[in-house]
């Protein structure tokens, strides 16, 4: 491939550390931009060894200019727990974020790819939501300011090819997780990995019955590439990326209590406003436009992610923040 010079915001986090990992073995040279709110510089510090990489610790609440190729803008918080309380900030790096990318982006002459999210479709009523659902969020609700940021993040991204003609692509991102996360994380597999690997009891917000699906990060960050680069020029409706395997709450609870031999037990809670019954995406627009689907089987993906946070632990569980957060709630 052509090397190219290509800026990650939020490259620190999950999946863009995993995707400028991926980017160095192309040969690329890398920009990493976090403020590292979320990101760990430990999670990138193997990158750092690379000539090719550069790490840039700046806010992208603030204006930046990069030289760039390509701008992939995954700055963004991703646990709910987060956006739950601080919903001004998740606002404001939905929207400012965005919108910084996108100047950033144009002045360089760079293709802006936007991580979105199935967040977008709120509480759905449907069980499988394609890029033609309009959604249904709650504007005022408890988890309107990831939604509804999202949502109007697209928008500007609409905004700016219409009237700018700025290039964009726009990832709707889907439950991703693997190694990279850790004990502080609150999305919903990490905690139940962290409370089985610690023998706390694994929290349910209401029945259980509620479904969601699993996207490895190496399957995820395959789909993010192929959306940068594969569709026609011009190309920039969303795309659903995510794997279309459902699995209630309560299996997965129980899964990853078999696997990880805890004798943790499973414990329901009354249930959160807004909590959608059904996340899954349909995902026949990246297969048809992209050749993507996920590869990675969840017990695949569960025994490597459990790996991982069992290595956190054995190096000195004091140090992570989940156990203080623990200890407060």
């Amino acid at each position: 491939m052509e090397k190219k010079r290509i800026a990650v915001t939020g490259g620190a986090g999950l999946i863009g550390s995993h995707l400028c990992a991926r980017l160095l073995r192309e040969g690329h040279e890398v920009v990493c931009i976090d403020s590292l709110l979320s990101g760990e510089r430990n999670d990138i510090q193997e990158l750092e060894r690379n000539p090719d990489f550069r790490f840039v610790r700046h806010n992208v609440l603030n204006p930046y200019n990069i030289e760039a190729d390509q701008l992939y803008n995954l700055a963004a918080p991703a646990t709910p727990l987060y956006f739950r309380h601080h919903p001004v900030e998740t606002l404001k790096i939905n929207l400012l974020g965005t919108m910084h990318a996108l100047d950033a982006a144009r002045a360089a002459g760079a293709t802006l790819l936007q991580a979105s999210a199935g967040d977008i479709y709120g509480s759905s009523r449907q069980s499988v939501q394609g890029e033609d659902f309009w959604g249904n969020v709650n504007p005022t609700g408890i988890r309107s300011a990831n939604e509804e940021g999202k949502r109007a993040a697209e928008s500007l991204c609409r905004a700016y090819r219409d009237q700018l003609k700025q290039p964009v692509r726009i990832a709707r991102i889907f439950n991703t997780y693997g190694p990279g996360a850790g004990f502080s994380d609150s999305r919903v597999l990490f905690h139940f990995i962290a409370d089985a690997l610690l023998g706390k009891d694994l929290m349910i917000y209401g029945n259980g019955e509620q479904t969601r699906c699993f996207c490895y990060v190496d399957d995820m960050v395959e789909g993010l590439v192929r959306l940068m680069n594969d569709p026609p020029s011009g190309y920039s409706l969303p795309v659903n990326l995510g794997s279309n395997r459902e699995i209630t709450i309560n299996e997965l609870a129980s899964r990853i209590v078999s696997l990880t031999g805890s004798r943790s037990k499973i414990v329901h809670l009354t249930p959160l406003d807004d909590d959608p019954r059904h996340k899954t995406p349909d995902i026949t627009r990246a297969r048809q436009l992209l050749g993507w689907e996920p590869l990675t089987s969840l017990d695949e993906g569960l025994g490597r992610t459990i790996e991982y946070m069992e290595s956190l632990l054995d190096k000195d569980d004091r140090h992570h923040p989940y156990l203080s957060w623990v200890e407060m709630n």
